[in-house]
């Protein structure tokens, strides 16, 4: 393990929220310096810049991407610590290749995502987003619902950790059939049945994504698998959006094989395809699944918390690789 290094800077790539002063004081607190990169997420160019200039011990990063060139271009940096679970925009190879870990928060908004999961079922059974818009447009007519009873539908979440496992909690309060995919399932699984995801696929009304993107879930639903599911069904995405073939789905409501997509997040996120946005079946969230008032403050707090961690000699209670020549902390993944 390195020693613990003198007072140093800590670069925070971007941030989804109105200031940086729960990160700032954190991490001022702990005698370090914070400095702030624009709020949007900059190109991943713009923050090998930043990198080059303020060399920092430490970087936080929202969504900006934070490149092998930015890793390999800061000698003093010790982690790169993700405000968020997903870790598709870091160089996670290069940071452990030099010696720098990597970590993340990954049971920060465990009720928050399930929630907003449950909610999009629950608004598509009762047909509440579409029945909003049509009372807006001046069209009252209750003889025109297509409602469902939830209870008799059998619905599939397919990644069966922290949020899936409290998604099926949720679900399983409906009464309806759990049906539940993951390439490590647990031994003990009460009131969900672990399958195949064919299997899943074939016999879910509802399928939920909660799993990560990586190269082998990368359109891991397309128009292969929407075929596999019965006709007249719903999918919901709150995880990453590569995990989905967006133009597979329009294909489907098109064709009314599938009647609902529900996202809060998209392949092109913040561009949304017009031919999606035309799907009366679409349900649409701004990748807003993870946040609520107590979650982003906790999000925040532990992750620059992390940081300050590893910066004092300690090992991270989150880690996500195991870097060269360094010894992991309990959290570790890898």
């Amino acid at each position: 393990m390195k020693p613990p290094s003198r007072p140093g800077t800590v670069l925070l790539t971007d941030y989804a929220w109105p200031d940086d002063s729960v990160e700032r004081s954190v991490i001022e607190e702990a005698g370090h310096t914070l400095v702030t990169g624009p709020a949007e997420p900059a190109s991943a160019e713009a923050i090998e810049e930043l990198v080059a200039e303020h060399r920092p011990a430490g970087i936080l990063t929202c969504w900006a991407p934070v490149s092998a060139t930015a890793i390999g271009t800061a000698p003093d940096l010790r982690i790169v610590a993700r405000l968020g679970v997903g870790l598709d925009n870091i160089a996670v190879d290069t940071a452990t290749e030099r010696g720098v870990w990597v970590t993340n928060v990954p049971d920060y908004c465990v009720e928050e995502v399930s929630d907003h999961a449950v909610g999009m079922v629950l608004a598509w059974t009762r047909g509440l987003a579409v029945s909003d818009r049509e009372v807006r447009a001046g069209r009252w007519n209750p003889a025109g619902a297509r409602l469902r009873r939830l209870s008799t539908l059998t619905c599939g979440v397919v990644g069966y950790g922290r949020i899936g496992r409290a998604t099926a909690r949720k679900l399983g309060a409906f009464g309806c059939r759990i049906l539940a995919h993951d390439p490590h399932p647990p031994k003990d699984t009460p009131g969900v049945e672990m399958v195949g995801l064919e299997e899943l696929l074939r016999h879910s009304h509802v399928v939920i994504l909660h799993v990560p993107l990586t190269p082998g879930t990368h359109h891991i639903i397309g128009a292969e698998q929407l075929a596999l599911m019965p006709p007249g069904g719903l999918l919901v995405n709150v995880s990453r959006g590569g995990l989905v073939d967006t133009d597979s789905v329009v294909k489907a409501l098109d064709s009314g094989h599938l009647d609902g997509a529900a996202f809060d997040v998209l392949e092109t996120e913040p561009h949304v395809p017009a031919a999606l946005l035309d799907q009366p079946g679409a349900l649409l969230t701004p990748h807003i699944a993870f946040s609520s008032d107590a979650s982003v403050t906790e999000l925040r707090r532990r992750a620059a918390e992390e940081v300050v961690r590893i910066l004092a000699g300690g090992t991270p209670a989150h880690a996500c690789n195991r870097p060269r020549g360094l010894t992991a902390g309990p959290g570790e993944r890898a």
